[in-house]
């Protein structure tokens, strides 16, 4: 049975920027099989690192700097965060997600099947609530959350 790390990316009081953690509070109410360990990453980056290695497959959930409409959700793989065509979010005080899959490649202990759903952020203001935007697309990110851990968990059973 391969293990699936479901991992919400972001800072939960920049309002969109905690969208991948409001995901994730949305799951830890939820049943997973054994194999299926939800995980609030927040902005550790790299001292997740663990996290990259212990998963086969990792799905993440995080705000992305992509040039669209607010609300925008965009699914990736792994070979798109490889290959850097995923608008990652840059700060010089912090390794971010993709930094830090890059580490776990580089020790050739990265996750077999990589998921990254992105949503493009409104606001980054101070507060813990989602802007109104991103709240009304905010049930459909859980659910393409679900339908992904639900896909692999059936795929390797």
């Amino acid at each position: 049975m391969k293990k699936i790390i479901v991992m919400g990316v972001g800072n939960y009081i920049l309002t969109d920027e905690g969208i991948g953690i409001h995901v994730i509070k949305e799951l830890e109410k939820m049943q997973w099989p054994e194999n299926v360990e939800i995980y609030d990453c927040g902005t550790t980056g790299i001292l997740s690192f663990h996290k990259f290695v212990e998963a086969d497959i990792l799905i993440a959930i995080d705000a992305i700097a992509l040039k669209a409409e607010p609300g925008t959700i965009k699914v990736y793989n792994k070979d798109d965060i490889m290959l850097s065509k995923v608008p990652m979010k840059i700060s010089p005080h912090q390794i971010g997600f993709q930094e830090t899959l890059f580490q776990a490649e580089l020790h050739s202990k990265s996750p077999e099947i990589v998921t990254l759903i992105g949503v493009v952020p409104e606001s980054y203001a101070a507060g813990t609530e989602l802007s109104e935007c991103i709240a009304e697309v905010f049930p459909k990110v859980v659910e393409l959350t679900i339908e992904y851990i639900n896909k692999y968990v059936e795929e390797y059973k």
